[in-house]
C-alpha cells in the first residue's frame, strides 16, 4: 500500500504536473492546524528535493505564520488523484516563505505566471515522500478553474490588495506574526 521515498522521481513529478488542486498543511507548536486547498497554475517542482508554490492572497495567512515560528517550519503538501488511476502523494519537509523583498524572489518568481494578488512564494525542502493507494477517493472531473481569485485581484488593484494584507494577513488565527510586510 504506502511507499516512502527520500525524494521525488520522474513518475511522481509527472503526477504532480497533472493535478489541478493540492493541499498544504502547517501547524504552530501550539494552536490550530491549518489545511488549505490550492489551485490555479501555481505549483512547481524545482528538483527532486525542492518544490514551490506561488501563494495567492487569501482570507488568512496561516502557513506563513507557522513557517516563521522559531524552531518550526514543518509542512506537508498533498496531491490526490481524482481520475480513474487512484493515488495520494504527500510531500513532507521544511517550508520557508519568500517575499518579493527577499533576494531569492526573482530566482523563484521567474518560474511562475504573474497573478495579481500574489503575496509570497512558499518553498518546501522535501525530507520524505509518501504515496498511498487513494482507493477511497471518489472520481471527479474538473469542470473549470474559478475565475474569482483573478477577478478579485483585478477589482482590488495593488493598493486594495495591500490594504487587505494590512487588515487581514498580518497575524494567524492564533496571533502569530506572518511577517508579510516586515522581517
Amino acid at each position: 500500500m504506502a511507499k516512502v521515498y527520500d525524494e521525488l522521481n520522474q513518475n511522481l513529478r509527472d503526477f504532480i504536473q497533472e493535478q489541478k488542486i493540492f493541499f498544504t498543511a502547517t501547524a504552530p507548536k501550539e494552536g490550530r492546524i491549518n489545511l488549505s486547498p490550492k489551485g490555479v497554475d501555481t505549483f512547481r517542482c524545482i528538483d527532486n528535493n525542492t518544490v514551490a508554490y506561488l501563494d495567492l492572497t487569501g482570507s488568512g495567512n496561516e502557513a506563513s505564520a507557522h513557517l516563521h515560528e522559531p524552531g518550526n517550519g514543518r509542512m506537508t503538501i498533498m496531491f490526490c488523484s481524482f481520475s480513474e488511476k487512484p493515488l495520494i502523494l504527500r510531500l513532507y519537509g521544511q517550508g520557508k516563505v519568500i517575499f518579493p523583498r527577499h533576494e531569492a524572489w526573482d530566482k523563484f518568481y521567474s518560474l511562475f505566471t504573474p497573478i495579481l494578488g500574489e503575496r509570497q512564494i512558499v518553498v518546501l525542502e522535501i525530507k520524505s515522500v509518501q504515496t498511498s493507494c487513494g482507493y477511497g477517493v471518489p472520481i471527479y472531473e474538473l469542470k473549470e478553474e474559478r475565475k474569482t481569485i483573478r477577478e478579485w485581484g483585478e477589482k482590488k488593484g495593488k493598493q486594495g490588495i495591500f490594504d487587505y494584507w494590512c487588515e487581514k494577513n498580518q497575524k494567524s488565527i492564533d496571533g502569530l506574526p506572518t511577517k508579510l510586510l516586515q522581517d
